[in-house]
């Protein structure tokens, strides 16, 4: 094997940087493999211009890669608890690792398919970068189980590239029987739809 060591022990390394997300600014830790590792993603930035959280919600952040939404929303919301799920173990350990890191303690990451592994919690805000790749069946049962778990008054933010803005539209509309257009950016739309029953 002709590669040097230590080119591949700089590739273990994490990688580390600082950003300003809804207001708050945190570091973070992450590693290759995770999504969007060395910064925060556009779709990320702006999502969290958009969701609005209130100081004692309960908020969910689905498919939360190293944390990056659902730590912010934490600081967001002191006096509330902030549940991170995601399926890749790696990224749970992130995102425990990054609350840790910038002293959140009202905030923890747990290992769920969706909200299939936390069917009892209940939550006020629901925000997720949501990857195209999952496909619109996954995408859907998402939406149901947020549907199911929200408070009513509860209301669910997503960004996604905007090729899906029709489809989230529509399935938003199927379930919650609302449907608002935060944002359409150059690349992403934020859509938010509120559980009004």
């Amino acid at each position: 094997m002709t590669m040097d060591k230590s080119v591949i022990d700089k590739l273990r390394q994490d990688i580390a940087f600082t950003d300003t997300l809804g207001g708050q600014t945190l570091t973070f830790q992450t590693t290759w493999g995770l999504f969007s590792p060395r910064a925060l993603d556009e779709g990320t930035l702006l999502l969290m211009e958009y969701v609005e959280v209130k100081p004692a919600d309960n908020c969910l952040d689905l498919g939360c890669g190293y944390g990056a939404i659902g730590l912010a929303m934490a600081r967001l919301a002191p006096q509330g608890h902030t549940t991170l799920v995601d399926k890749d173990f790696v990224a749970v350990d992130y995102a425990n690792k990054n609350a840790a890191l910038n002293k959140i303690t009202n905030a923890e990451a747990l290992l769920s398919n969706g909200l299939a592994q936390i069917p009892d919690r209940k939550f006020d805000v629901i925000a997720s970068n949501i990857p195209a790749k999952v496909g619109n069946e996954l995408m859907t049962i998402f939406f149901m189980d947020a549907y199911r778990q929200m408070n009513t008054g509860g209301r669910l933010y997503v960004v996604t590239i905007n090729g899906l803005r029709d489809y989230i539209k529509r399935v938003f509309k199927e379930i919650f029987g609302n449907y608002d257009k935060m944002k359409q950016g150059k690349n992403y739309t934020v859509g938010m739809a509120e559980k009004t029953g």
